[in-house]
């Protein structure tokens, strides 16, 4: 018996944001198609060079992605709305991208489309990464495109690596995609033919094996799912290569007979967020298939405990053949530890990136198929390294859990009903109908974050560096007054990311230099380090709201990330339930936001984005989650008084299917994201009769693209489709962080005469 490593996918992004950087360039005109298409293959060739350096065995290709995996399908698969056709029918990178990022119609990028919105864009199962949503319409052909599955194997082949290519399975894909006008699986025999034709090639050009992912898998199924989960394996497995079919981000549970009947090759478990469902695998699972075990989280940088792990795979690995693996892909971890020159030294021993995992498989491969003697002092060094974690006196801190433990039910309430409080914040802030606001930061222009490296450098000195932000901050709020904002924001120019600016300064989180991971695109973050109990050593955003508020009349919210985001998009101390840091999160967000109501703030935004993602992936377990979680944020506002407006903001999500705890949030006006989507969204609050006021986006901030007026009142007539006049603000979708003054200005004057357009009708 023999035991092999395969990595499910590496990192796209280069260990420093090569891809990023590279497409950046191209779409700035800096660069052309060829250059950016360089860059991608030689991101790839380091890729496949250091996971085989690594000691892989299983090397993965058609895992990177110029820009998001499932668009890659929905692309391959010939699934190209009729707005971003072409006159010529070709469907070529102008396509793509205009499909990911929505076009000006002056592009630079070659593409012909004219102005068009982006793609809809929500989050990949319960992760912060965000894929394009695919479309079918009545009517349309689906044919293959050029195939970049077969493109990239070949490439490797060349180079001299054999690679197990991925493909997203057909009934994940169709369960991701929405239907106009019709149902998406009344394309499954069209989307199965494809496929087979996809197989068939990948076979002619060689692959022995394709990894076919199918996360569908640990959802619940309905009976389409499951009829075509049967039909398409039944013939997909008679088309060439060998499958291993994929499941990742929790257990197979009541589809795991379902899923070891089907006719494949081999097959994938998480046993990282489901490892109790081992033994029940292995026991349906058949002798001929071959097991893949996700055994390293793909999703934290935690260190494995490897003797642990050993003790439980060797009596397996004694009797059958088995793969070693992630979890999942590796896409939602760092590059690698070894670029942390400044990360705590203690921290760092505790940590697992990308490369790190790869060399924790290959040292239990090594262990399992030489004896754990060929590698007694690694493993001793690894063990030694999750002991110093759990005695770790910083993990720990008594006032924190005293404090968790003395909370009371009443924290949680606050001391009226919405309806309520929503006439004594009207007799405050006195605002006009369909108020006008943005989400909180401002554009991060190259001077901002040139002058924040040289500050982190040394180069520029603390009252120098306050200063240059004091400066940007009065020039944003001066504007926001000359453009007619009705609430003001003071741009967050001292912000380097939302929760990393918090995490920054609360105690228990540690941060990387280059610990940066994809969300989507080029957009890429650096998720803190919750490593041990949290607490707010002192104010964290008092004084710049008070510095912002001192220079006008209109009222400036106060800006802070909720409690279930800063946990959501962070990575998480897995030695404790995500509850208990929640709450412990969820006070030190409380005392910043009473901080804000006794300097004097009127409005206090307590972002969070991330409260759909953490949803659980199974239905019976969402009550619980959702319980701790609208507590949590519940703690983290009630503490303020009727007259204080407590705001909210959630982007990039389906909602629809918890709006009775959104309701039970108890905020009093939520900001959310619909104008990809057309105000769809709106139809569930509206049936929902949500209390509160809600500001659906009218302004994409994910694409570079400028809406005008009338695109802006013509989304708001939607929205007063569903909603009554006195509910409704008009805001952008997100915050334009990420945007250039350029497009910001046209966009946000445009907003304010849409305002006022609906006010004078």
């Amino acid at each position: 018996m023999t035991v092999s490593v395969a990595t499910l996918g590496f990192p796209r992004i280069g260990p420093r944001r090569e891809l990023k950087h590279a497409l950046e360039a191209f779409w700035s005109g800096k660069t052309n198609e060829s250059e950016l298409l360089e860059a991608a293959a030689g991101l790839r060739t380091a890729g496949w060079a250091r996971q085989k350096a690594l000691g892989t065995d299983w090397l993965p290709s058609n895992d990177f992605s110029l820009y998001d995996h499932v668009l890659d399908t929905s692309v391959m698969l010939g699934a190209i709305p009729e707005r971003y056709r072409s006159a010529d029918g070709e469907a070529g990178l102008a396509t793509y991208f205009a499909m990911a990022r929505g076009t000006t119609g002056d592009d630079h990028a070659g593409c012909s489309h004219g102005s068009v919105t982006a793609c809809e864009m929500t989050k990949w199962f319960d992760t912060n990464y965000h894929y394009l949503v695919p479309e079918l319409a009545e009517g349309q052909k689906l044919a293959l495109n050029r195939l970049k599955i077969v493109d990239e194997y070949r490439e490797a082949r060349a180079q001299g690596y054999e690679t197990r290519p991925v493909l997203l399975g057909p009934v994940t894909w169709l369960s991701l995609a929405k239907g106009r006008g019709v149902d998406p699986f009344d394309a499954l025999d069209e989307v199965l033919g494809l496929y087979a034709a996809i197989l068939g090639q990948l076979a002619h050009a060689g692959a022995e094996w394709v990894q076919i992912d199918e996360p569908v898998l640990v959802l619940d199924l309905d009976e389409k799912q499951r009829r075509a989960l049967t039909r398409a394996y039944a013939r997909l497995s008679r088309s060439g290569p060998k499958l291993m079919l994929t499941t990742y981000f929790g257990g197979l549970g009541d589809n795991l007979a379902f899923a070891a009947a089907l006719p494949v090759a081999g097959l994938h478990i998480d046993l990282v967020r489901a490892p109790e469902q081992l033994d029940a695998v292995l026991k349906a699972a058949p002798r001929s298939l071959l097991l893949s075990l996700g055994v390293v989280d793909g999703r934290n940088v935690w260190r494995a405990d490897l003797d642990a792990l050993l003790d439980r795979i060797a009596p397996i690995a004694a009797t059958r053949d088995l793969v070693l693996a992630p979890s999942c892909s590796l896409l939602h971890v760092p590059v690698d530890l070894a670029l942390e020159k400044k990360l705590d030294a203690e921290v760092t021993e505790w940590l697992a990136f990308a490369v790190q995992k790869v060399e924790e498989l290959a040292l239990l491969k090594r262990a399992l198929n030489d004896g754990r003697a060929s590698v007694s002092e690694e493993l001793a060094r690894a063990a030694q390294a999750v002991a110093n974690r759990k005695a770790s006196p910083r993990v720990h801190n008594p006032a924190v859990r005293s404090r968790v433990a003395d909370v009371t039910e009443a924290m949680y309430a606050r001391a009226t009903d919405i309806a309520a409080r929503g006439a004594a914040q009207a007799a405050v802030l006195g605002l006009p109908a369909y108020p006008t606001t943005t989400i909180g930061s401002f554009p991060q222009t190259g001077e901002v974050r040139n002058a924040r490296a040289r500050f982190n450098r040394g180069e520029l000195d603390a009252p120098a560096y306050d200063a240059f932000l004091r400066a940007e901050t009065e020039r944003t709020i001066r504007w926001q007054e000359e453009v007619g904002l009705d609430m003001l924001v003071h741009g967050e120019f001292e912000r380097n990311d939302m929760v990393q600016y918090f995490g920054e300064q609360l105690a228990g989180f540690a941060f990387t230099t280059n610990g940066w991971v994809q969300s989507y695109g080029s957009r890429c973050v650096r998720p803190p380090i919750l490593y041990g109990d949290v607490s707010r050593p002192q104010p964290m955003t008092v004084d710049w709201w008070r510095y912002a508020q001192s220079l006008t009349e209109k009222p400036v919210k106060g800006m802070l990330t909720g409690p279930v985001t800063i946990l959501n998009w962070s990575f998480v101390r897995d030695d404790q339930p995500r509850a208990d840091s929640c709450r412990q999160i969820a006070l030190a967000i409380r005392d910043e936001v009473t901080d804000l109501e006794a300097a004097g703030c009127k409005a206090i935004q307590i972002d969070e984005a991330a409260l759909r993602e953490g949803l659980p992936l199974r239905k019976r377990d969402w009550n619980a989650y959702l319980a701790w979680a609208v507590g949590a944020f519940r703690l983290s506002a009630a503490g303020v008084a009727d007259a204080t407006q407590i705001h909210t903001h959630m982007c990039y999500s389906e909602f629809n299917d918890i709006l009775p705890a959104i309701g039970a949030m108890d905020a009093d006006v939520i900001s959310i994201e619909t104008a990809r989507s057309q105000m769809e969204l709106l139809e569930g609050f509206a049936a929902y009769r949500y209390p509160g006021a809600i500001g659906p986006g009218v302004y994409d901030i994910h694409a570079p693209r400028v809406p005008g007026e009338s695109e802006m009142v013509a989304l708001m007539r939607l929205a007063q489709a569903h909603l009554r006049p006195d509910q409704l603000w008009v805001n952008p979708d997100c915050g334009l962080k990420t945007r250039k003054w350029e497009e910001v200005k046209p966009a946000i004057e445009a907003m304010v005469a849409a305002a006022r357009t609906l006010r004078a009708a």
